[in-house]
Order: C-alpha cells, then sequence, then structure tokens
C-alpha cells in the first residue's frame, strides 16, 4: 500500500515554496508520491489567464527530477467548473483503491472547511485524511474543535504540520514580478524561469 498526498494548486506558475512544500510533507508524513493537481481554469474564484499548456509544461519541468512527484491533469480537463474537491478525492480514491489518500492543504482550508463553506464539505470531512499546513496566526487545533464538521471527525484523520519555516512567496508575486520587469529567478525553477521568459509569460 502506498501512501499518497494530493495536492492542488493553480501552479500559475509553481514556485520553488511550492516544491519545498511537497518535500517536506512528503518527509514529514512518510509519503510514497505526491500528486500536483493544477486546478481548472475555469474557477469562478481564480482568475487564470495562463493557457492551461504552459501551466502544465512547466510544472512537468519543475518535477522532473524527482520521483516521489507526479502531476495528474484530471481537474485542469475538466468542462467548466462543476468540479468539487469531494469529487476530485473520490476519483483519486477509485484510482488508488488500495493506497492511503491524504489531501494536503492549508489551515485557511480547513477554517473554510469548518465554516462550511466548501460544497459537500461534510461529506469530504468524513470521507478523507487531510495534511494541514500551519498558516501564521490560525490555531488549527482550536480551528477543529470550534466546528462540528471537524470536530465530530477528529479520529486522527488530520495530520497538522508546521513546516518550521515561513515560506509564503505566492505565484502571485512572481507573475506580478515579471509583469514590472522585476527579477523573481530564485523564486521558482531554473527551468521554468527560462520557459517563462522563452515564452514571454505573464507580460502588461
Amino acid at each position: 500500500m502506498a501512501k499518497i498526498g494530493i495536492y492542488g494548486s493553480s501552479f500559475d506558475p509553481i514556485t520553488n515554496v511550492h516544491l519545498w512544500t511537497a518535500s517536506t510533507v512528503a518527509h514529514r508524513c512518510k509519503l510514497d508520491k505526491v500528486i500536483f493537481l493544477p486546478c481548472s481554469n475555469k474557477r469562478k474564484d481564480k482568475e487564470i489567464k495562463t493557457k492551461n499548456t504552459h501551466r502544465w509544461n512547466m510544472l512537468q519541468l519543475a518535477i522532473a527530477k524527482d520521483k516521489r512527484f507526479i502531476a495528474d491533469s484530471y481537474e485542469m480537463e475538466q468542462e467548466g467548473w462543476n468540479i468539487y474537491t469531494y469529487d476530485t478525492m473520490k476519483y483519486f480514491r477509485e484510482q488508488h483503491p488500495n493506497d492511503e489518500i491524504h489531501f494536503i492543504m492549508g489551515a485557511d482550508l480547513l477554517v473554510d472547511i469548518g465554516a462550511g463553506l466548501w460544497k459537500r464539505g461534510d461529506a469530504l470531512v468524513a470521507e478523507n485524511k487531510f495534511i494541514v499546513m500551519a498558516r501564521h496566526g490560525i490555531d488549527m487545533l482550536s480551528t477543529i474543535s470550534r466546528s462540528p464538521i471537524l470536530r465530530n471527525h477528529d479520529d486522527g484523520r488530520f495530520h497538522l504540520i508546521d513546516k518550521g519555516l515561513a515560506m509564503e512567496i505566492s505565484s502571485t508575486y512572481i507573475r506580478e514580478e515579471f509583469a514590472m520587469g522585476g527579477e523573481p529567478r530564485y523564486l521558482l525553477p531554473d527551468a521554468c524561469y527560462d520557459y517563462i521568459k522563452e515564452h514571454n509569460l505573464y507580460q502588461k
């Protein structure tokens, strides 16, 4: 049985912090694989202007040298934003019936799920396991205890992890730097930096 983490984001672009986070979580939680899951560009809550092809190519370049990391285009290929994390996790559990699947997320998302803001959040929590990464200013234990959705399933399914270092450089910051003629070279993999320059991505 393999232990697998599902790591979703826009990855627009993927950053060194994404990779460091995935590596840290894999090491601390003894994951055999981390599946990088770029989201649909049709999400209502995110404005993604970069073509899927570019996001996918950069992701492949970034993870090519780490055998623990694989990419999956499941959400990216969905027609329209009618897909929810509950459906995504059900899909991966069906794809890996003999493995242990974990959803990797930040503590900010734990707060939203606990507040009932996620579609089918109760069922999502009831049927899955989670690796929750600390976020500044969020008390994860208190978040769980205050939410009926979370505390009634607090049977070990929440693996709370403090990465030990606050590295929060965002994809937004990198996009803005490229747009303003900045120099974010060492915030993302060299191959992705070169790809962005070659294809003139994130320009005004």
